[in-house]
C-alpha cells in the first residue's frame, strides 16, 4: 500500500504542476505560435540531458503534426550542427534554469544568424529567458522527486508545453487527420485513411448460393465460406450466421425454406475505390460487420469486413 502512496503523491505533485501552467501563460505563446506559422524554416529543438529527451518528443509531436522540425543536441551544435541551421529556421531552446551552459553559449551564434529564439525555462530571469524573442515558462512549484533533486514535475511541465504549443498550430493550420496519416501511412489510422476498400476485400471462393438453395446448401455454403454469411443471387440479398440464429430460435420449419425466403434484400454495399474509414463509418452506422463490394454498374467484387478494418 505504501507504493501506492507514493505513486498517488506523484500524480497530486505532477497535475499540480500542469494545472498551474495556465496562470504562467502570456502573450509570448502566442507571439511563438505566429513566429513558427510565419516562418518558411524549420523548428530546431535543442535541450541538454533531461530537456533533451523530453526536447526529442517534442520535435516528434510537431513533425507528425504538420511542423517540420528536428532535434540538435547543444554538444553536437558547438562543434559543427550548427551548419544545419538556417536563419529562417526557429530555434527552440530548453532549460528548466535557464542557464545550462551548453545552451547558452549559442546564443551568439543565433542572434548573428537572425533566428528566432523561443525559450522554454523555468526562470524568466534567467540569461536564456531574457535573450529569446519569446519566453514559455514552465515553472513548477515542486519536483515530485522528493529530494527535490531528479527532474519530474519540471520535465512533466515541459512536455505539456510542448503538445501545447504543437496543439496550437495544428488548429491554426487545419490539420486534419488525412494530415496526419499522410505522415503515418504504417499506422492503424493512416492504413484506414489511406488504403481503399479493393485492398483488403475477399474476393476469392465467396460464399454464393441461389435463391433456390435450401437451407442444408446454405449452411454448408456458410461454413466453407469462413465470412460468417452467404451471398444470394450475386448480391442481391444475404443471409448472415445472425440471421441463422435468429430463424433456428423462432422458425421450426427453417430447414424447409430456401435462401430467398430469409434473405436480407437490398444489402449495404461499397465501392471498391471507398477508403476503409468510409467502410468502417458505414459499417458502425448500421451495426453490421460486412458489405458487399460493388463496382459503378453494380456488379458485385467482393466483401469487406469489420474484421479487414483492424488487422
Amino acid at each position: 500500500m505504501k507504493y501506492q502512496q507514493s505513486a498517488k503523491r506523484v500524480f497530486d505533485i505532477e497535475a499540480a504542476a500542469i494545472a498551474n501552467l495556465k496562470t504562467l501563460l502570456n502573450d509570448d505563446f502566442d507571439g511563438a505560435v505566429e513566429a513558427i506559422l510565419n516562418s518558411s524554416g524549420r523548428v530546431v529543438i535543442c535541450g541538454m540531458g533531461k530537456s533533451g529527451l523530453i526536447g526529442k518528443k517534442i520535435m516528434a509531436t510537431l513533425a507528425s503534426t504538420g511542423t517540420p522540425s528536428f532535434f540538435m543536441h547543444p554538444g553536437e551544435a558547438f562543434h559543427g550542427d550548427l551548419g544545419m541551421v538556417a536563419p529562417d529556421d526557429i530555434f527552440v531552446a530548453i532549460s528548466n534554469s535557464g542557464e545550462t551552459e551548453e545552451v547558452i553559449r549559442l546564443l551568439p551564434f543565433l542572434k548573428d544568424n537572425g533566428n528566432t529564439i523561443i525559450a522554454m525555462t523555468g526562470n524568466p530571469a534567467s540569461t536564456l529567458a531574457k535573450n529569446a524573442d519569446f519566453h514559455l515558462n514552465i515553472a513548477v512549484p515542486q519536483e515530485a522527486c522528493p529530494h527535490q533533486l531528479a527532474p519530474t514535475s519540471s520535465t512533466t511541465a515541459t512536455l505539456v508545453m510542448g503538445d501545447a504549443l504543437a496543439v496550437a498550430l495544428m488548429e491554426a493550420r487545419n490539420f486534419q487527420p488525412q494530415d496526419f496519416a499522410r505522415f503515418h501511412p504504417g499506422g492503424s489510422l493512416g492504413r484506414k485513411l489511406l488504403t481503399k476498400v479493393r485492398h483488403e476485400m475477399k474476393t476469392d471462393n465467396l460464399p454464393l448460393v441461389t435463391r433456390d438453395a435450401p437451407m442444408k446448401e446454405v449452411i454448408h455454403t456458410m461454413s466453407a465460406g469462413r465470412l460468417g454469411l452467404c451471398i444470394v443471387d450475386e448480391g442481391r440479398g444475404i443471409i448472415t450466421d445472425g440471421d441463422l440464429r435468429r430463424h433456428l430460435e423462432n422458425d421450426p420449419e427453417l430447414m424447409e425454406k430456401t435462401a430467398g425466403e430469409i434473405m436480407t434484400t437490398h444489402p449495404k454495399s461499397i465501392s471498391p475505390d471507398a477508403r476503409l474509414t468510409e467502410a468502417e463509418a458505414i459499417m458502425n452506422q448500421h451495426k453490421i460487420t460486412s458489405l458487399l463490394v460493388r463496382d459503378e454498374q453494380g456488379q458485385l467484387q467482393g466483401v469487406i469486413q469489420i474484421y479487414d478494418l483492424n488487422r
